[in-house]
């Protein structure tokens, strides 16, 4: 397994510390056509001494999902980003299906241990929805994006299947490995919006859509904790299948969760790690959705810097621990 981390902002200061924490790769975003800004960005954190290995976030879709690219330019520019990827040599890439709205919070300030502060979800207080984005940037909800709104679960599958028949191909030619981020929460439906990628049995259906080793999964711990799946059996279960993990845990259901410490969750995380290496993961996994500790009142809720060394110092210790087992 490779440590991997996703930095906001990702500053000299912070890049050197994750290195000094023993974090191997590098998680980014899409910049848009232009492949000036991420070759720049993958210059930068190899000189660093990691691995650019993930791009994840930003990414040309939302007209997909909603099957309004009529013009097919989002496509262009995803299948240009996947060729991109390929000649860069960038192995993964992280996208999701949550149509009209990313990862959704109703507080950004809940208590944890010590007075640390996470992010909560309440589906009785969802008219305070809090939209983000895998920069953790929050926007309050205002209105119904009304092409999100008028899908159906039927057409959101219809609208993946057309985007996987299209891509998979050009992944399988670039070596790269698409990888599916759970609806969060992963609920039937959000806001007026249908969402399809919030159970176990869902993410064997994606995978049965379009069969390929590049088509697959980013295992989002936390996510599937929501959904209630035992963390170990699904692991086992979705196997060779999982190329991205995001390292996170919760208290709570789909319904109602709050994020927590790695170590104080309701996830049994050695037994996690020990099934990652029982099917043979070894690509990258990053700490994710991490408490916000005293001294970062300035910062994003979920991606501030000081809960992410105590995750990588954390997880170093988890797969120290866990070496042996085959």
């Amino acid at each position: 397994m490779k440590l991997a981390t996703v930095l906001t902002p990702d500053s000299d200061e912070n890049l050197q510390l994750a290195v000094q924490c023993g974090v191997t790769d590098f998680v980014t975003r899409h910049y848009g056509p232009d492949p000036a800004p991420l070759i720049a960005v993958k210059q930068r954190v190899e000189s660093f001494g990691l691995t650019l290995s993930v791009i994840e976030g930003y990414l040309p879709i939302e007209k997909i999902k909603t099957g309004t690219d009529h013009d097919g330019a989002e496509l262009a520019e995803l299948k240009d980003l996947i060729r991109l990827m390929g000649d860069l040599g960038i192995p993964i890439l992280c996208y999701n299906f949550m149509a009209g709205t990313d990862w959704v919070r109703t507080k950004l300030d809940v208590p944890e241990r010590g007075g640390a502060r996470v992010t909560q979800f309440d589906l009785a207080t969802v008219e305070q929805a809090v939209l983000l984005g895998h920069d953790g940037a929050g926007t309050q909800e205002s209105a119904n994006d009304n092409n999100a709104s008028s899908l159906t679960h039927k057409m959101l599958w219809e609208n993946l299947g057309r985007l996987l028949n299209e891509i998979v191909p050009i992944a399988e030619q670039s070596g790269v490995l698409l990888s599916m981020h759970p609806d969060d929460p992963p609920l039937h439906e959000l806001l007026g919006r249908p969402r399809i990628m919030n159970s176990v049995e869902n993410f064997k259906r994606l995978l049965e859509l379009v069969p390929s080793p590049n088509n697959g999964i980013c295992f989002c711990q936390g996510t599937f904790a929501e959904m209630g799946a035992d963390i170990p059996d699904a692991i086992r279960r979705l196997g060779s299948h999982i190329n991205y993990v995001h390292f996170r845990d919760v208290t709570g259901t789909a319904e109602s969760f709050t994020e927590t410490f790695h170590d104080n969750g309701k996830t049994d995380m050695p037994a996690a790690v020990r099934a990652y290496r029982e099917v043979g993961f070894a690509g990258p996994i990053r700490p994710d959705h991490v408490p916000q500790l005293v001294g970062e009142d300035d910062g994003e809720p979920g991606y501030t810097m000081l809960g992410r060394l105590y995750a990588y110092g954390y997880m170093k210790g988890l797969f120290q621990a866990t070496e042996t087992v085959k």
